[in-house]
């Protein structure tokens, strides 16, 4: 039997958190989050911007619970470009509008001091809108055109607009791994894929870079 998708965050939510149920909003869409740092500044050290970024988006849009992944260290992308990452994901309900979610995103990474001097630069913070439901914007064709667009146009092409799914998504595995924690069985409202079998196709090679951090210092 089909599990619906309220069910299944339920399920995440009471397996990952010690919140009660009550406390839980389920209304909404479900929106996948991914937050990113590899730069320090002052006290705070990669690990701590990204769960600083994930209290403050909490307490942003007044929620209590929501999923949220182990932290991993991933290179940067493209290679050479800077220090390793800090990543992480986050599942959280909301029934924002996708732009206005990411206008929050946009205010919290500029409170940590993100700049976006360099396309795919070292960063304090990065807070990545990856999916939100079975939405896609603005359009199939749009979103499939920033999709497929060849390698070497993607350093230097960016959209004007926001992407929904995000599309390079199921290209990188610094996304699928922590995603695949926190919302397995979300499913590419276009590639009609989820996002486990998204990972899985993946280089191993890939996989392997992406490596847990654990209690490890200095990140």
């Amino acid at each position: 039997m089909a599990v619906d998708r309220d069910t299944q965050f339920l399920v995440y939510v009471t397996r990952k958190t010690t919140m009660q149920a009550g406390q839980i909003d389920m209304k909404g869409d479900i929106a996948l989050i991914l937050l990113g740092s590899n730069t320090s500044s002052g006290n705070n050290l990669p690990r701590s911007f990204v769960l600083n970024g994930r209290q403050q988006l909490l307490k942003a849009l007044g929620i209590g619970a929501d999923i949220f992944s182990g932290l991993y260290s991933s290179p940067a992308f493209p290679a050479g470009i800077g220090p390793d990452f800090v990543n992480a994901a986050m599942a959280i309900r909301t029934t924002l509008p996708p732009a206005d979610l990411l206008a929050i995103l946009h205010k919290i990474e500029a409170e940590a001091e993100r700049t976006r001097e360099v396309r795919w630069g070292p960063r304090t913070l990065d807070l990545d809108l990856i999916g939100v439901g079975d939405a896609v914007f603005p359009d199939i064709a749009v979103q499939s055109h920033w999709r497929n667009l060849p390698a070497k146009r993607q350093g230097v092409e960016a959209p004007t607009e926001l992407i929904l799914p995000h599309p390079r998504m199921q290209d990188r595995a610094f996304v699928l791994v922590p995603l695949a924690q926190v919302a397995p069985d979300w499913v590419h409202p276009v590639l009609g894929q989820s996002i486990v079998q998204m990972r899985d196709a993946l280089p191993a090679s890939d996989l392997a870079e992406i490596r847990p951090i654990g209690d490890k210092v200095g990140v």
